[in-house]
């Protein structure tokens, strides 16, 4: 069934008209590591490589992915593991996970030959730390009507050559702007529409957990994300933005400039939790807070601040100077409504489903760091306990949860407009 459900379907984000990628193949050989997709129709590949995990990154127009009822290949020579779906608008994304330093020998694609499918071919090998170093930042294109990719013709491809440092730049450029130091102006609640940033966690190349049934916390996130904001918006209270409306993938610090770009008065992200122990099932809250609030919070937290890495973002580049500011727009102020509003949530969820029983928690999240926008992750059960999964796939289920959200928000903002009329 899992099989079924990570490989038969098609891809969200991508319509009939797409090149479809219909199998994927690893082979090791004496000297490499072949990777190869086979696809419908001609397309441009970027590739580029990462490290912290060592990573290849494949770029591409948007496909669908009609792939055979099977796993993906397993760990076999420098191939360690993959992730496949939508990065953002417009753009499809590959991430190999490798077993170590590599480069990219040559790519090539080779033409349809009695199919009518075109092959791509990728070849790695394993590299020192220093060649990979000095390399990584290259950005390769290949095009499937012609013009490959080899190691002995570096320096002729110098043209199509792009650094990953000046796209890095640029990015910072953005993202600072994005995150302007300026305070959004506290207003009237009275009559007033107020927005909610709802923040469906994970998507795209990061599916998230894997439920036992085969259920993607990508998929059960975007769906209850949806059901919040209906219910959210028909109360004619509240207008709802999502940071992501679909199966594509978003930067961390990305969601969080959707909500303050929006004006937003509370963000809320959503996400479904995962453990070893089976039996452990409830819903839970958290806030920000740079010390967690047990050994759980803290292993959570870690694993949620890597989504950036799982989805093939570089973040090697950012300066301390950055880093700094991203940590310290979490003022206090912020902190402290969203702790009020966490502890009003975690009272509300309890009247429709379980709850852990340290339901408001704290661990370091990195999409809670808005500067000025009340902010809280939920966990709205675990995919690994089996009535959670059964739970949160359940439409039902999902318009109870988003029923209590709706209850919290407005006793929140209830208690926000007192403190403004003393």
């Amino acid at each position: 069934m899992l099989a079924a459900v990570l490989l038969g379907s098609f891809a969200q984000g991508a319509s009939a008209a797409d090149p479809i990628v219909t199998d994927i193949r690893v082979g090791h050989h004496v000297d490499k590591t072949r990777f190869v997709l086979d696809i419908n129709a001609a397309v441009e590949m970027r590739i580029f490589t990462l490290s912290a995990p060592y990573r290849v990154v494949f770029d591409m127009p948007v496909v669908g992915w009609r792939l055979p009822a099977k796993p993906l290949p397993a760990q076999t020579g420098l191939f360690k593991a993959m992730r496949y779906g939508l990065y953002q608008p417009g753009q499809s994304r590959v991430v190999v996970e490798t077993t170590g330093p590599v480069a990219v020998k040559s790519a090539f694609f080779l033409p349809p030959s009695g199919s009518d499918t075109y092959r791509f071919v990728l070849d790695m090998v394993a590299v020192k730390d220093s060649y990979f170093a000095a390399n990584r930042k290259q950005l390769i294109s290949v095009f499937a009507n012609g013009g490959g990719y080899s190691m002995a013709d570096q320096d002729q491809l110098q043209p199509q050559v792009q650094t990953q440092a000046s796209v890095q730049s640029q990015a910072q450029s953005v993202s600072l702007s994005q995150l302007s130091l300026a305070p959004i102006k506290p207003a009237s609640l009275q009559n007033q529409v107020q927005v909610i940033a709802i923040d469906a966690g994970h998507g795209g190349a990061d599916p998230g957990t894997i439920g036992r049934s085969g259920a993607y916390e990508k998929h059960i996130t975007i769906a209850a994300a949806r059901t919040i904001k209906d219910v959210l918006e028909a109360s004619g209270r509240y207008k709802v933005v999502l940071t992501r409306d679909r199966d594509v993938f978003i930067r961390l610090r990305d969601r969080v400039a959707v909500a303050r770009d929006a004006g937003a008065r509370l963000f809320i992200s959503i996400h479904a939790d995962s453990i070893k122990d089976r039996s452990v099932r409830g819903a839970s809250v958290y806030t920000l807070s740079d010390r967690a609030s047990d050994k759980e919070a803290a292993l959570l937290a870690k694993k949620e601040n890597k989504a950036d890495v799982i989805g093939g973002v570089d973040l090697s580049g950012e300066t301390p100077e950055i880093t700094n500011i991203l940590i310290d727009l979490a003022q206090r102020q912020a902190m402290n409504e969203s702790a009020e509003f966490a502890n009003i949530l975690a009272r509300e969820l309890k009247s429709v489903t379980r709850v852990l029983k340290k339901t408001h928690r704290f661990a370091g999240f990195a999409v809670l760091k808005a500067p000025d926008v009340p902010s809280v992750l939920v966990e709205l059960g675990f995919l690994s306990n089996v009535t959670d999964e059964k739970n949160l796939r359940s439409k039902k289920f999902r318009r109870k949860l988003a029923n209590a959200l709706l209850d919290s928000i407005d006793q929140y903002f209830s208690q926000v407009q007192q403190a403004t009329s003393n």
